[in-house]
């Protein structure tokens, strides 16, 4: 697929591969467009290439069909990837052999608990759900399954150092002590899916991804993302989170609590979101009357100057 608003971005010659990774459990609202323009204008600002993934790997919640609706919602809005987009059902192997890796180096185990077994151990510790509601894994299943069905693969985070700084081009620096914060996250679900941390580490990987924009709600993963990118020996790419849209509660908006799908019938619909989506991003307003495509190229040099100011 080519380049949009007459800009193209060229394979050769450049280092630069950010990517858009929806998940098709929902149509695109107003926050996963700030994330998808967001991701566009980097690469862009880089001279840079944009590649989608359809990250359909929870194969509970994502909805047949969408995907493809997803892509054809990008293309209304001027975001057309450089490559054709992959889809995470079609890389099973990819993420086994990863699995299988770290289980040879002893960094993955199965894992029996239950969900209601985890909150018990963690109440018997005097411990409760923190970081908002997640549960701190307690290492009930690290020493074997003592005759328990294994349930999960997780993470051995004891086995190598928790801690892990790192910077995001717009928070700064970061730090989290993934063990204590998180614990043995899990790699592969109970009921057979992938989970995201792992098969997020693979993709990006695989499509050599050097650039991850992506909302702020996402910045928390990202340690145990670097955590896995070590222990597999696979490149880090560079961060920027940026800010969410609210929706009234002031909580993020999303498909889980009534975000609307966004409106691709009609021109004015259109711009009318891509506007609202430049001005979250804190970007200029841009001129009005403009039409979608003028739009993209017109942001492109406001977000360079913003997010990588000249030195």
């Amino acid at each position: 697929m080519g380049a949009e608003a007459g800009l193209p971005a060229s394979r050769a010659g450049t280092s630069y591969v950010g990517r858009f990774a929806p998940s098709p459990t929902g149509l695109l609202h107003a926050g996963s467009l700030v994330a998808a323009l967001a991701s566009w204008l980097d690469a862009r600002a880089h001279g840079g290439r944009w590649l989608v993934r359809i990250e359909d790997a929870d194969t509970e919640r994502c909805q047949p069909g969408l995907g493809e609706q997803i892509l054809a919602q990008l293309a209304a809005f001027g975001l057309r990837p450089d490559e054709e987009p992959i889809w995470q059902t079609q890389r099973s192997a990819r993420y086994e052999q990863a699995l299988q890796q770290l289980v040879a180096q002893g960094l993955a185990y199965p894992c029996g608990c239950t969900r209601r077994e985890i909150d018990e151990a963690l109440a018997a510790q005097g411990l409760g759900h923190t970081r908002h509601g997640e549960r701190v894994y307690p290492g009930t299943c690290r020493n074997g399954l003592h005759g328990k069905r294994a349930r999960a693969w997780r993470f051995a985070t004891w086995q190598r150092p928790g801690r892990i700084d790192w910077h995001d081009r717009r928070l700064g620096e970061q730090v989290q002590d993934v063990a204590q914060a998180v614990g043995d996250f899990v790699l592969r679900r109970a009921d057979g899916p992938w989970a995201y941390q792992l098969a997020v580490v693979v993709d990006d990987a695989d499509q050599g991804i050097t650039h991850v924009v992506r909302g702020e709600d996402l910045a928390d993963n990202t340690p145990r993302q670097i955590l896995l990118q070590r222990a597999l020996g696979l490149p880090t790419p560079q961060y920027l989170h940026t800010p969410l849209v609210l929706a009234a509660d002031g909580q993020k908006l999303s498909k889980q609590n009534g975000a609307q799908a966004l409106d691709t019938q009609s021109s004015a619909g259109i711009v009318a979101a891509l506007q609202a989506a430049v001005h979250a991003l804190g970007l200029p307003a841009p001129p009005a009357g403009n039409s979608p495509q003028d739009l993209l190229a017109g942001c492109i040099g406001a977000w360079a100057a913003l997010y990588n100011p000249a030195p």
